[in-house]
């Protein structure tokens, strides 16, 4: 199986790119970002693309893909609607409709979000851009196509999050997660089952185009 992940500078994309690299029935990662992972392995091939907004130049690399894992994404904190529309819808689009193009019977997680608004109304910017966003490709006619809404996330095997805030709750306020977790047990995910439940629905597919937490850890589970 060939996959794609991008994002995997990021915390959710690298916990989906080792699981991947770790999986006996993945042959190939190609990794598309804009800068170098700093990590070597035999079947991993990695496509360093400046431009998000237009994947010409590399689209003869995507084809005859499996999966395609988009992990891609930035904090829409401080952030204007134009701009965060630009980061999150444009580029993710642009990539999928390049896929669909070179790959169209592959399947497609994307990493979003919970309070994810499908009737692209909420008052929440971002909830209303990831909606649009979840929607269109859930449109596009991919094989497969799976919207992924974690809440919180615990990063495992020494990954640490891009975002300052982030990491800081991370690191002073691991214990407060943990607590939460034991209270509600599907409400937390970390990236290990992350990365298996995607994999896992990448190859036998989900009775569920959109998953929460609840369902991710019944993905991972069922390996």
């Amino acid at each position: 199986m060939k996959v794609i992940v991008t994002g995997a500078t990021g915390m959710v994309g690298k916990g989906v790119l080792l699981e991947c690299l770790e999986d006996s029935t993945i042959t190939e990662v190609v990794s598309i970002s804009r800068r170098t992972l700093g990590l070597e392995h035999a079947k991993l091939k990695e496509i360093l693309h400046s431009d998000f907004s237009n994947f010409e130049a590399i689209k003869d690399q995507l084809s005859e893909c499996d999966s395609a894992f988009l992990c891609m994404g930035v904090s829409a904190a401080g952030m204007d609607e134009a701009e965060y529309y630009k980061l999150t819808y444009d580029f993710t689009m642009s990539l999928a409709n390049t896929l669909y193009e070179m790959s169209p019977n592959l399947t497609l997680t994307y990493t979003s979000g919970q309070g994810t608004d499908s009737t692209e109304k909420a008052k929440s910017m971002w909830a209303r851009v990831k909606g649009k966003l979840e929607n269109d490709l859930l449109a596009i006619g991919f094989k497969g196509a799976y919207m992924y809404r974690p809440g919180l996330i615990i990063p495992l095997r020494g990954i640490r999050s891009g975002t300052k805030l982030y990491q800081f709750f991370y690191d002073y306020l691991m214990w407060l997660i943990k607590l939460i977790k034991l209270v509600f047990p599907n409400s937390i995910v970390n990236t290990t089952q992350m990365g298996i439940s995607m994999i896992q629905v990448a190859k036998s597919g989900y009775d569920q185009k959109i998953l929460d937490p609840k369902d991710i850890l019944k993905s991972a589970n069922q390996q």
